[in-house]
């Protein structure tokens, strides 16, 4: 009988799938990670959320690993390769938080470009400044998003409705355009952009990929929105991009490191200069974890389990 070792919380609706499917799993949510070495040996599966790493040290002590599920989209922190090696399948549900990650996109953009965030303050403190916070229409603006996953369609239908004009540009897929998006080139993108969504895995090609050089390819000043990675584009471009007119303001629900009591001088510098810019918005990295989404991530994944090893 395969035996899962799950070591992260997540939603119950997946044991009700595993118990009426017959699958065996230990439920250790409160594991730290030191001790899912010792824990792991014995399992076929494993699924995690975020709590570690997963490397070849961990994969070398699970021989009879066969399948390794995350609760979310990003399996950047999994050793992809040795899985390969070993023929691992590697499991993971963007299907289940992509429309969280739609929903955000939107919330972020309408915020900057309505400042509804400086107007809700201002009006906290008694001025009410209305030409100061007069805003712009969506309808009017051309939209372009890298990455067109589930991230990024989802993104691109809610669009839909605001009459915008979408562009869509994803390297690793051709005639991918759809009713929600015209499938364009970067240069097209780069050419006509309003508004710049990243919506991509983070690997080896995507860390650092937007620089100076890549912002400095826009025609126009951009809303830049980053829901995927905070690696994609480090805090000197974002800092580069909003001094010299290249980015209107900067919706950032990730940061290039995101635990900042570790952040290095040059990082704190200007991760404190954008906390005191108002063209800046930050979330915590909660872009697609809401509350449906939660239990979505483990119906997708739980049916996504039970159709492998029915294999």
């Amino acid at each position: 009988m395969t035996k899962i070792l799950v070591i992260d919380k997540v939603h119950d609706s997946i044991f009700k799938m595993f118990d009426e499917a017959g699958i065996e799993y230990s439920y250790q949510p409160d594991i730290k990670a030191d001790e899912v070495p010792n824990a792991i040996p014995p399992f076929d599966g494993l699924i995690l959320r975020s709590k570690m790493k997963v490397g070849v040290d961990l994969l070398e002590l699970a021989p009879q690993l066969k399948f390794i599920a995350r609760a979310g989209a990003g399996v950047d922190e999994i050793d992809e390769n040795y899985l390969e090696r070993r023929q691992i399948t590697l499991l993971n549900a963007p299907e289940g938080n992509m429309d969280a990650v739609g929903e955000h996109t939107i919330a972020m953009l309408l915020c900057l470009m309505n400042y509804l965030h400086i107007g809700n303050y201002e009006v906290r403190q008694k001025l009410w400044q209305r030409e100061e916070n007069r805003g712009h229409e969506l309808s009017t603006r051309t939209v372009g998003i890298i990455g067109y996953g589930h991230m990024g369609q989802a993104f691109a239908k809610r669009l839909i409705g605001f009459g915008c004009k979408v562009l869509a540009y994803d390297n690793g897929k051709t005639n991918y355009g759809d009713e929600y998006a015209q499938e364009a080139t970067l240069e097209e993108i780069q050419a006509q952009s309003d508004v710049l969504s990243f919506h991509i895995p983070l690997n080896d090609h995507n860390k650092h990929l937007v620089s100076k050089d890549y912002l400095g390819g826009f025609k126009k000043p951009i809303y830049l929105l980053n829901l995927a990675r905070g690696e994609v584009i480090p805090f000197s471009t974002i800092e580069w991009g909003l001094d010299n007119n290249k980015i209107i303001a900067a919706g950032l629900d990730v940061l290039e490191n995101e635990k900042l009591h570790t952040l290095t001088d040059e990082q704190n510098r200007i991760f404190q200069k954008l906390a005191n810019d108002d063209r800046v918005i930050f979330t915590p990295h909660v872009g697609g974890w809401s509350f449906e989404s939660y239990e979505k991530i483990s119906i997708v994944l739980g049916r996504k389990i039970i159709n492998l090893l029915n294999k």
